[in-house]
């Protein structure tokens, strides 16, 4: 793309009609603009464009974004995968160069919109260039700041540092390598005496301006310059402690010591937008001496005591505005830092501990005005923080977070205080619990959230009150309520403690209070009925010693059919139409409770009444997989018990699964398991109904994502073993046969095209396998030419197994042969006896060994004279699969991924637990592998006494020997 004036005026129109509120025209120009960035020379062409001072401000500001958004997929275009992620022409290397050469001094004269995003586009050439492929940046960056800072001008500078800060970045992100320590080097040997030195000389312009009364607009651009100088300094030092700050953390802590305990009138005074820039500077004060005492401890302790005391200070004049919550986050960080360092003798001091609870962590604990509003109005966001752990970075998580980490010194302390505060709030609620609700809601947030958990358990734990005590006298009476909507967050904090102590609430208790649960399900509070969902759900988990569940269908049954009502209509609640966690307690309701003909067809009617509307718009995958799970369970639990069922959930699943497989793509892997179960459920022949999704199956069509493949092989197993007649009509075999050999060129569905041939083995007659058996043999030989990978090797030998199994040692050997003379021998040597021992998996491990042992007592290869050693050698594999402990002869190294076919997007498989396959034992008539091994070595041996005794000492490992004179006693069985 040349730059002339007619590219300046068809890039300007372009940009300008992105602009336009009418579609139309602004379809026409993204369209025309996205054709024109496949162009060489087209980034380049849209910064000169962005430079042209005569266009208008918002043309070229959305040609910055342009800009942006072009190197972001151009400068080192993602790999395709798989035809999934769109493939873009990469920007070529003169062209690169140029707009390297142009775009710093671009940034720095742009006006600050556009040089915000000349900035992020800069950090995207620097994160692949930089410093290797761009050498010149740097020196060019430390030149203008040095030019900019003699001349005070504050755009530029913090123009440059906020593009230094971008490319600095990674120094937080990367690993710990050679190469990014010594680009690291690089930066410090270079940039580390220049950040500091404008760090200087802004602080004493600051202190010039705090003293001499000067305008907020003069000290905004001072404090900004002052952050972006603490995010670098956080970056420098996130490896390690570099030299040159060690040699001049005076002059640092100096500076940020002053920031801490200093007030600017002038800023503070002067609004939100004054207060918050010089929170964001404390805030990031506050990180970087938070690394230092978790990373420089040694270094930094001489300056610990007067920081500490400045952040304790500080935290007890900041106001509890939500947006001062960064600054009281950051700073508490610090404290818990201190208090779990060698350093927690500072909270030795009378008085401290005590002060910290009044002054810290209560006032930060309790309920403000905008937890309520988010309590309101995004309960999803509510939850996430309040139940599962995402509320790290709120004032009430990081002031327990503190207590926490006092209490691992000071335990009995914080345990006194806190128990006495907790009683304290109780006092207050009870005095007037209209007015004081607030505390109640404190108290239970304190013991719930010191609570601690045991690792890898559902147990918690907690020694500030007496669990069963608190349970009746403080939670009780919530959940006895007789109205479910008065104070909705007393009663949300109320089902949050019977869940989180779910496990010491004693069963009988629990009982007496599950009908309160089921009627908090129909609180108007979505939070609430929420946490009636996820805490009845959860109860339904727990178990006993023994892994014996504590909570049955009998204890169920009385409320079932009140709690399926209440479930149901809670889904129809405003908000809740998709809410995951009523429908995860369905799901777990279903897979305990006794269900009746009756219930499972009014439960699938409203399954199947929810299915048809989220296919209209499917936007929730937790809730849609929960919903997927349930109906697979009562197709498991009901249909399983009561086949005449069957008819009545297809005939309310059908019409939505039709329109799932015609237009909601993101629901086929959930559908063709869910009707893998039915087809396993129906009785030949197949209705001309399930025929036609056969049909759709065998389509290579549908095979194309590779997130439905398991799905599809799971259906078509279904299908090969339902109707293997109609399988070797109208060359349905050869399509199911091609769909294998395609599944088992790619490692990622090599497994999944092995289970559709083992099926296609186990379902056919001999006799009809005949005609295509070469083909087989043809196409996974060809596999093991190219491939010789420990999956596929093990892969085959079980499909080998099986074929023997199924059809006879002679049948397998002379297959193999024809295609090439003496092949199975081959195969034999060089794969099967040495890779025997990797075969994992209980039916897996008796197949193959079966199949080994009828090889070497039935096989003419292997009981030819001249095949001793081979003999002796599959003998030796076979004791050491059937002797030897899977961790002792599998090696942990898994297949080397193929990494082309992980780039980029793909959808994932979405397994339902309970339409997963039963798996088959093709072996039921043996029990025990290890004596069908020394039986059928008897039978053998009896044969030609003396013979194989010999074999055996002379080819077989001496430890297997012992293994094996073990096996032969533990069965009374001798090889003569």
């Amino acid at each position: 793309m040349e730059w002339n004036p007619q590219t300046l005026q068809f890039l300007s129109e372009c940009f300008l009609h992105t602009l336009s509120p009418a579609p139309e025209p602004r379809r026409r120009a993204e369209s025309s603009l996205a054709e024109a960035a496949g162009r060489p020379n087209y980034g380049l062409a849209v910064l000169r464009l962005v430079a042209e001072p005569s266009i208008d401000d918002q043309i070229r500001q959305a040609a910055a974004v342009n800009f942006k958004n072009h190197l972001r997929v151009r400068w080192v275009p993602a790999t395709p995968d798989d035809g999934n992620a769109p493939s873009f022409a990469p920007i070529l290397d003169p062209e690169k160069q140029q707009i390297k050469s142009l775009i710093v001094p671009l940034m720095l004269s742009a006006t600050p919109k556009i040089q915000s995003q000349l900035s992020e586009a800069l950090a995207v050439i620097g994160k692949h260039d930089f410093p290797k492929s761009w050498p010149a940046l740097l020196p060019e960056l430390i030149s203008n700041l040095q030019k900019a800072s003699q001349a005070s001008d504050y755009a530029s500078i913090n123009g440059i540092l906020g593009t230094a800060n971008s490319i600095f970045k990674k120094f937080r992100f990367q690993y710990k390598t050679n190469d990014l320590l010594l680009d690291l080097k690089y930066c410090l040997d270079n940039f580390a005496a220049p950040l500091l030195e404008i760090f200087l000389k802004t602080a004493s312009l600051i202190d010039l301006g705090a003293n001499s009364g000067a305008p907020a607009a003069n000290l905004c651009p001072l404090f900004e310059s002052q952050r972006l100088c603490c995010k670098i300094f956080y970056s420098l030092n996130f490896q390690e402690l570099p030299e040159f700050f060690e040699d001049h953390m005076k002059e640092w802590m100096t500076e940020f010591r002053k920031y801490l305990t200093t007030s600017y009138p002038a800023l503070e005074s002067s609004g939100p937008d004054g207060v918050a820039l010089v929170d964001e500077l404390r805030a990031a004060v506050c990180e970087n001496i938070n690394l230092y005492m978790e990373k420089n401890e040694e270094e930094f302790q001489g300056y610990l005591n007067d920081f500490a005391l400045a952040v304790w200070t500080l935290l007890g004049s900041v106001s509890q505005s939500p947006s001062r919550d960064q600054l009281v986050i950051t700073a508490i960080k610090f404290l818990t830092t201190v208090s779990t360092s060698v350093h927690h003798i500072l909270f030795a001091s009378e008085g401290v501990i005590p002060q910290i609870c009044q002054f810290i962590v209560i006032p930060n604990v309790r309920l403000r005005e905008d937890d309520e509003e988010l309590f309101e109005m995004n309960y999803i966001e509510f939850i996430r923080r309040d139940m599962e752990g995402s509320d790290l970075d709120t004032r009430r998580r990081i002031a327990c977070e503190l207590l926490k980490g006092i209490a691992t010194h000071y335990g009995d302390a914080v345990r006194s205080i806190i128990s006495a505060q907790i009683q304290i709030l109780l006092n207050s609620f009870a005095t007037n619990p209209m007015a004081n609700w607030k505390d109640k809601d404190c108290a239970i947030y304190l013991v719930v959230s010191l609570a601690t958990k045991k690792a890898g358990a559902s147990y918690v734990s907690t020694e500030f009150v007496d669990v069963q005590n608190f349970f009746e006298s403080v939670i009780v009476p919530e959940l006895q309520s007789p109205d479910v909507n008065a104070y909705p967050m007393l009663k949300a904090g109320a089902l949050k403690f019977f869940t989180m102590f779910r496990s010491q609430i004693s069963k009988h208790a629990a009982l007496r209070f599950f009908p309160d649960l089921v009627r908090f399900l129909a609180a108007e509070s979505n939070v609430v009925h929420s946490y009636a969902a996820g805490c009845i759900e959860k109860l339904l988990l727990v178990k006993d010693e023994g892994g014996r569940a504590r909570y049955t269908s009998e204890d169920i049954g009385p409320v079932f059919p009140v709690l399926m009502n209440n479930l149901f209509s809670a889904l129809k609640l405003p908000e809740s139409e998709e809410n995951q966690y009523v429908m995860k307690c369905i799901m777990r309701v279903l897979g305990i409770a006794d269900i009746s003909a009756e219930v499972a067809g009014i439960c699938i009617e409203g399954l199947a009444f929810i299915l048809g509307e989220v296919c209209k718009n499917p936007k929730n995958p937790i809730f849609n997989h929960y919903l997927f799970e349930s109906m697979a369970i009562l197709v498991k639990r009901a249909c399983e018990r009561d086949l005449s069922l069957v008819s009545v959930f297809e005939t309310s699943l059908f019409p939505n699964f039709q329109i799932i497989l015609g237009n909601v793509p993101e629901f086929w892997p959930y559908t063709f398991q869910l009707l893998a179960q039915l087809v396993e459920l129906n009785r030949p022949p197949i209705s001309p109904s399930y025929m036609q999704i056969f049909e759709i199956l065998l389509s290579p069509e549908t095979w194309k994502s590779a997130a439905n493949v398991p799905a599809l092989v799971r259906l078509l197993q279904a299908f090969l073993q339902k109707a293997p007649h109609e399988l070797n009509q109208e060359g349905r075999l050869s399509k199911v046969l091609g769909i294998f050999n395609i599944l088992i060129q790619s490692p990622g569905t090599l497994e999944q095209g092995f289970y559709v041939l083992n099926t296609v083995i186990e379902s056919l007659e001999y006799t009809v396998l005949q005609p295509y058996i070469g083909h087989i043999w043809s196409a996974l030989f060809r596999v093991l030419e190219q491939r010789r990978t420990v999956k596929f090797i093990k892969s085959l030998l079980i499909f080998m197994s099986l074929f023997l199994i199924k059809h006879g040692s002679s049948n397998l050997v002379e297959t193999v042969n024809t295609i090439q003379g003496d092949l199975f021998t081959v195969i034999l040597k060089q794969f099967w006896i040495p890779n025997l021992k990797l075969i994992t998996g209980a039916i897996e491990l008796k197949l193959t060994a079966v199949a080994s042992t009828r090889l070497i007592c039935e096989s003419p290869i292997l009981l030819d004279p001249a095949a001793v050693e081979p003999w002796g050698k599959m003998v030796d594999s076979i004791i050491t699969l059937l002797s030897r402990p899977e961790e002792d002869r599998v090696e942990d190294e898994p297949d080397m991924p193929d990494f082309t076919e992980n780039v980029g997007y793909t959808a994932t498989f979405a397994r339902l637990y309970n339409a997963g396959k039963k798996e088959d034992d093709p072996l039921k008539d043996i029990n025990d592998p290890r004596e069908f091994f020394v039986a059928s070595l008897h039978r053998l041996s009896s044969i030609s006494p003396g013979r194989y005794p010999k074999i055996i000492s002379e080819n077989v490992d001496p430890a297997n020997q012992v293994a094996l004179h073990k096996l032969c006693e533990t069965y009374k069985i001798q090889i003569v």
